[in-house]
């Protein structure tokens, strides 16, 4: 059985919240404001206050009215995997395939999502476990520990 916190419950939204939740508050303490999820996902802020309450309803975040969010250990989790998902393709499709880098950030958007978990595992070990993607980002390792930070790509995941 799989160890993914990826369930039928996490539809691609959710993973996309939990994924600029988790961006937007890695590098510092304290809530993230619904505004920035809103503008980093392009939607209205009374839309991503709708999704951010869904997360808590799942138990993925923490939401305060009118102040922000904050992820649960769970909705960590879930980011952390879409964002293994989404390194590991940029790697792959860079790598493999020979893809241009500035391409591979828009295919893995929409891959990230559907990978399963033993495309993951082969995609890794194809790759031979790569720590950083073609950007030069961190990948979080198969056990979902947020990566070391470093310099990122700036619309990187």
């Amino acid at each position: 059985m799989s160890n993914s916190p990826l369930t039928p419950t996490t539809s691609q939204a959710i993973q996309d919240y939990a994924k600029a939740v988790y961006v937007l508050g890695r590098d510092r303490e304290g809530l993230v404001a619904n505004g920035e999820v809103a503008a980093r996902l392009g939607v209205a802020p009374p839309t991503a206050t709708t999704m951010l309450r869904k997360l808590a309803d799942l138990g993925l975040a923490e939401y305060v009215p009118y102040k922000g969010v904050e992820l649960t250990p769970a909705g960590e989790r879930v980011a952390l995997e879409v964002i293994r998902h989404h390194r590991l393709i940029e790697a792959f499709l860079a790598e493999t395939l020979g893809m241009p880098s500035d391409r591979v950030h828009a295919e893995a958007e929409v891959l990230e999502h559907y990978i399963s978990e033993d495309l993951e595992a082969l995609i890794a070990a194809k790759l031979g476990e790569p720590s950083h993607d073609p950007h030069g980002n961190p990948i979080p390792g198969p056990d979902l520990t947020p990566p070391v930070p470093g310099p990122r790509h700036p619309e990187a995941p």
